[in-house]
C-alpha cells in the first residue's frame, strides 16, 4: 500500500472517530421522542428506577460498556441519568442503542414500572418504531452533511435526489450527483472566504485545494487538522476517474460496486462534515 493510500486510510478513519453525528433531537422526532422519554420516566432525570450504580451496572451487563471507563458515550449533556442516557443515544453506535433500548423495555416490563399513560400499546408501538430506525441507521449513510447551503432551487433539488438514491439503498446511482455537489460546495466555501470565483473548469480536487490554502494561509490549524486538510485534496482527486467512468455521469458499461460506492460516499461525507465544523469554528466569530 502506497503513503498516500495509508494517508487516505488515516484520514477516513480519523474523522469518523471525531465527527459528531445527529444530535439526540434530530435523531428522535419531537412525537415519538415524548413517547420514549414517557416509556422510561424520563421527564424528572430519572430513568425508570435506576440509581446511579444500577444505571451503570445495567449497560456493563447489557452491552459491556462501563459509563465510568468510557464517559465520553455519556457525559454530553449533564449529570442525570436522563441526559446521560439522551447522550449515550447521540453518540453511540446505532446497534447498541437499539440493544440498549430494547433490553430497557423488558426491563421495564420485569419491574412493572408502569406510568399513567392513557394507551400502553400505542406508547409501546411508538417506541419500537424509534427502536427500528435506530436499527436502520447502522448500515445508513450519514447525509447530515449535504445540505442546502444556499438559497438555491437547484440546489435543493440535487441535494433530495441525493438522498433519495441513499434512502433506496443506491450509493452507486448518486455518485455523480455527490460529485456536483462537491463542486458547488467548495466552490461556495472559496467565494465565502475571499478566494474568488472557481473557473468553469476547474476540476473538484483544484476547487478543493484552493479551499485547503485558504484554511492554511488565513488559520493557526494544529497539526493533526492540517494533515487531514491537505489529504484530503487526494481524495478528492480519485474521485474524478469514479465519476467519469463508474457513474451515471456518462454512458458507462460498469458501476462502481454498491460497497465501494459506499465507502466514497462515507469518506467524502466525513471530509464535508469535518470542513463544516472547522469552518463555523474559525469564520463564524
Amino acid at each position: 500500500m502506497t503513503e498516500d493510500s495509508l494517508d487516505c486510510c488515516r484520514l477516513v478513519q480519523y474523522l469518523h472517530g471525531m465527527i459528531a453525528s445527529k444530535t439526540y433531537e434530530k435523531l428522535i422526532p419531537r412525537h415519538e421522542r415524548e413517547a420514549l422519554e414517557q416509556a422510561l420516566g424520563m421527564d424528572s432525570g430519572y430513568v425508570l428506577d435506576f440509581s446511579d450504580r444500577t444505571f451503570n451496572d445495567f449497560f456493563y451487563e447489557t452491552i459491556a460498556i462501563d459509563p465510568e471507563d468510557q464517559s465520553q458515550l455519556f457525559n454530553g449533556r449533564g449529570t442525570s441519568k436522563a441526559k446521560r442516557l439522551r447522550s449515550f443515544i447521540e453518540r453511540a453506535q446505532p446497534a447498541l442503542v437499539a440493544k440498549i433500548l430494547r433490553e430497557m423495555w423488558e426491563y421495564r416490563e420485569a419491574i412493572g414500572f408502569a406510568p399513567s399513560v392513557p394507551n400502553e400499546g400505542k406508547l409501546k408501538e411508538s417506541y419500537f418504531s424509534i427502536v427500528a430506525r435506530i436499527e436502520g441507521r447502522a448500515d445508513a449513510i450519514d447525509t447530515s452533511a449535504i445540505e442546502t447551503f444556499e438559497p438555491n432551487e437547484t440546489l435543493e433539488e440535487l441535494v433530495a435526489s441525493i438522498r433519495r438514491d441513499l434512502d433506496a439503498n443506491k450509493p452507486q446511482a448518486a455518485l455523480d450527483r455527490l460529485h456536483t455537489y462537491c463542486m458547488k460546495r467548495f466552490a461556495s466555501l472559496v467565494r465565502k472566504h475571499g478566494g474568488g470565483e472557481c473557473g468553469k473548469d476547474d476540476a473538484l480536487h483544484a476547487r478543493v485545494a484552493k479551499y485547503v490554502k485558504i484554511l492554511r494561509e488565513q488559520q493557526n490549524l494544529n497539526p493533526i487538522s492540517e494533515r487531514i486538510v491537505k489529504s484530503s485534496i487526494s481524495v478528492f482527486e480519485a474521485m474524478n476517474p469514479v465519476r467519469n467512468d463508474q457513474s451515471f455521469a456518462h454512458d458507462n458499461r460498469d458501476l462502481v460496486q454498491m460497497e465501494e460506492a459506499r465507502f466514497v460516499f462515507d469518506s467524502v461525507t466525513a471530509f464535508l462534515r469535518f470542513s463544516k465544523a472547522i469552518d463555523g469554528r474559525f469564520f463564524e466569530d
